[in-house]
């Protein structure tokens, strides 16, 4: 392990260490009020502490781990605030939500080369805001992604009620969350592994689920969050609870992240555009032939 990697893993663990143990604080300092207010006021402190720590070392990827970091500790405080016997749904929930996270922070992990890797979308914000950037990194970058997460997670707060018995909505919120981990799991191995092979420059990946869809990553992490969504709708929570997070988790990544994505292959990949009109952008409802497509790799 190379010196920037070691440095960097050392100060990611004291970043979310103080992130912890800060949240933990404002948790008991909200003794008494309801514990979906808790966490979420841990979360937007815990927030706050990564963001010092992005500042200190001029590094917004800091926050990335945050995403996959903090739904399965929220799931855990829920289950230690509520205190009630946990049920089947409960538990079923709370093994995809860390399973997912646990796979998605190895990912990250994986192929993380240490702090002097800032991903590319921040150093092009920072271009562009100027010295306006902390306060849209903070907003945009850090504080944002919390309030998403945090309401795609309160359907999983939203299903700690309703009947205890399984149904066969939550027959699909397992399949629909279980499909979205394969997905997001499948294709991350998929486009490393050809990366590391060493396609050419402007090569587009053509192969596996990539074949399918131009973003099944995404496509996973987001069948991911409507499946815990439907959990709470098992439960009888009302939509707006169930499903609003992963409503609001959709339209960024439809709206947002997929357009940033597509900007930059369509600089980056020089048949990007014919690409695009044979592999639908997200839902593989058409696939061209694939002879007539040019191997490579995306990102």
């Amino acid at each position: 392990m190379d010196e920037d990697r070691r440095r960097g893993l050392v100060t990611q663990g004291a970043a979310y260490f103080s992130a912890t143990l800060v949240a933990l604080g404002v948790g008991l300092v909200l003794g008494g009020h309801e514990p979906w207010l808790r966490l979420g006021a841990a979360d937007v402190a815990a927030t706050v502490v990564v963001f010092a720590f992005s500042v200190r070392l001029s590094n917004s990827s800091l926050y990335d781990p945050y995403w996959s970091v903090a739904p399965p500790l929220l799931g855990m405080g829920w289950l230690a605030l509520e205190g009630d016997a946990v049920t089947v749904r409960q538990a079923l929930a709370f093994a995809l939500i860390f399973l997912w996270g646990a796979r998605l922070t190895y990912s990250f992990f994986r192929g993380w080369p240490g702090l002097s890797h800032e991903d590319w979308r921040y150093r092009d914000l920072r271009e562009k805001t100027g010295r306006a950037y902390w306060l849209v990194s903070f907003l945009g970058i850090h504080f944002f992604p919390t309030v998403l997460t945090f309401g795609g997670t309160v359907a999983y707060f939203a299903a700690a009620g309703g009947p205890a018995e399984l149904s066969a909505i939550d027959g699909a919120a397992a399949a629909t969350t279980a499909l979205g981990i394969w997905l997001e799991t499948t294709a991350d191995r998929q486009l490393r592994d050809y990366v590391q092979d060493g396609p050419d420059a402007g090569a587009i990946l053509v192969t596996g689920l990539w074949a399918h869809c131009r973003h099944p990553n995404y496509l996973g992490e987001l069948l991911f969050w409507w499946g815990i969504g439907l959990f709470a709708v098992a439960a009888g929570a009302p939509l707006v609870y169930a499903l609003g997070g992963a409503a609001a988790i959709t339209l960024l990544f439809v709206f947002i992240s997929i357009p940033m994505i597509e900007r930059r292959m369509s600089v980056r990949r020089p048949g990007w555009a014919e690409h695009a009109q044979r592999v639908p952008v997200l839902i593989p409802w058409r696939v061209g032939p694939l002879s007539r497509r040019r191997p490579g790799a995306n990102g």
